[in-house]
């Protein structure tokens, strides 16, 4: 049955200026190059440089966009973003009334400047523009390369290759023999058994480095022991590989001693030997399969004299104008009566509105960021001055959002893949946000406090009688933090610290 009825609702609709910004806002320095980019390739009035000369002049209300990016919410619609504003640029653009005056008045520039005028140099231009990239060998290559040293015919060259390439990254075997043996037989059409597979994978495991080719952790140790020179120590610790590798495991160094009749002395050295070992010698090699990340911070702050000083990276970003062959049209439209070129007229005017919404929105991004870092560079201002990480501060979103008037979401995608450059090294802005604990005496302090003064008793505890959680929650109460033993546990997994039987040592 079909019923009709009204219904109020309040509907939050973002102007395609805040969708642009949002997504601005989201990329890190080190990818807004290539956005850059993108734009200038789909939007002919907008290019790079900083020309002289008259140019075309747009009135942007960056106060009105300031307060608009102040109101930066979630949105459901947000997946329709680049259709909403698809749809409000051709909606502005098929108006009856077109302005041409608006875009030719005045003597303002439309542009956007990542540098400072009085810093700039013109040798400086290309420097920093790219990254150098090692060409290396990976792991699977320099183990084939070695295929050459052993006497082998076409046959067996291709069976030891399939071998290689079933090896991951850190240098083991995990794929069962027989499964190669089937891999062979359907990829390569090579008929061969598991003889033959285990003969050609222990010759594999001759070559460098050490280790490779093991099907387990025990494995991979036996094989690197096996090559050593032998003595006493070197048995020793193939012994406790072979036949007590699950007491080694679980540190139980006692039970060690006494099933295998040594002294104390010579079962530390051996367990030294065993530890000094690789159990990922496939890690040793440098890899261009691994991804490498090359850290581009968005912000640098220098100490000058107690004096921070806050500045946006923008070595890499184009700086933008608007085309001056775009006002040489309308120019030239302005003065034709031929009113067939209306549509053409349309075109650029809403690829005018695109680049001049672009490079609004690029000046409001750059604001954005230095007025969020900056807020959080006076929260945590001890911080950047000494380095120690006991001086940060609690701090969240909703303290710098207070701080800068911006919303809590806005705050969000500005720390969201961000770093910051400091005299103490680089670090990612969510490093500076951490909730608050109290103390015995009221004060609230940062987690990140907790946990650095909870790393350096693990650190600085006896390693024969490592301290248990129960023990750590009870050193950090005297100190006067009020914590429970489970959030000792949970602080000291984020810290990837075993617990107390496996921080045990001889």
């Amino acid at each position: 049955m079909l019923k009709q009825s009204l219904s109020l609702k309040q509907l939050q609709k973002l102007s395609p200026q805040q969708i642009q910004l949002m997504k601005l806002l989201q990329i890190p320095s080190a990818n807004l190059e290539q956005r850059i980019k993108e734009e200038l390739e789909v939007n002919p009035a907008l290019e790079e440089g900083m020309g002289e000369g008259e140019e075309l002049s747009i009135d942007v209300n960056t106060t009105e966009s300031t307060e608009e990016n102040h109101d930066l919410n979630e949105s459901d619609n947000s997946g329709d973003d680049d259709i909403h504003q698809e749809e409000e640029i051709e909606k502005e653009s098929k108006d009856d009334e077109i302005n041409i005056d608006e875009y030719l008045d005045g003597d303002d520039v439309a542009d956007y400047k990542t540098k400072d005028s009085n810093d700039y140099n013109p040798d400086d231009e290309e420097k920093n523009r790219t990254l150098p990239i090692p060409i290396e060998v990976t792991f699977h290559e320099q183990v084939i390369s070695q295929l050459g040293l052993l006497d082998m015919d076409d046959r067996e060259y291709l069976i030891a290759e399939q071998i290689i390439g079933s090896m991951d990254d850190d240098g083991y075997l995990r794929r069962e023999v027989d499964a190669i043996v089937d891999d062979l037989s359907f990829s390569s059409n090579i008929s061969t058994n598991e003889e033959e597979v285990e003969s050609l994978l222990l010759k594999i495991q001759a070559f460098e480095p050490a280790g490779i080719g093991a099907r387990d952790l025990r494995e991979c140790l036996l094989l690197q022991l096996r090559r050593k020179e032998k003595n006493l120590i070197i048995n020793i610790a193939i012994l406790i590989i072979e036949k007590h590798f699950e007491a080694f495991t679980k540190k139980h160094y006692d039970r060690l001693s006494k099933d295998l009749e040594v002294e104390d002395h010579l079962l530390k050295k051996a367990v030294t030997e065993i530890l000094h070992l690789n159990p990922k010698p496939g890690g040793t090699v440098d890899t261009t399969s691994k991804f490498y990340t090359y850290i581009i911070p968005d912000f640098i702050i220098n100490n000058i004299n107690d004096e921070l000083l806050l500045s946006l990276n923008s070595l890499n970003a184009p700086e933008l104008r608007v085309s001056n062959d775009f006002k040489d049209m309308l120019k030239s439209y302005k003065n034709s009566k031929d009113k067939s070129q209306k549509d053409a007229l349309v075109f650029i005017k809403q690829k005018l509105d695109s680049a001049k919404w672009f490079i609004d929105a690029i000046k409001q991004r750059q604001q954005t960021m230095l007025s969020t870092m900056e807020s959080i560079m006076i929260k945590q201002r001890k911080f950047f001055l000494s380095g120690d990480e006991s001086d940060l501060k609690p701090m969240i979103l909703k303290d710098i959002a207070e701080r800068t008037g911006y919303d809590i979401s806005t705050i969000s995608r500005v720390a969201n893949s961000k770093y910051v450059q400091t005299e103490f090294g680089t670090f990612l802005l969510k490093y500076f946000f951490s909730e608050a604990l109290a103390t015995n005496s009221g004060e609230e302090v940062s987690t990140r406090e907790v946990k650095k003064i909870l790393s350096d008793m693990i650190t600085n505890e006896s390693k024969k009688r490592p301290l248990s959680d129960e023990q750590l929650t009870t050193a950090l109460v005297e100190k006067g933090y009020n914590i429970a033993r489970r959030t000792v546990a949970k602080y000291r997994e984020q810290l990837n610290l075993p617990v107390a039987r496996l921080r045990k040592e001889m």
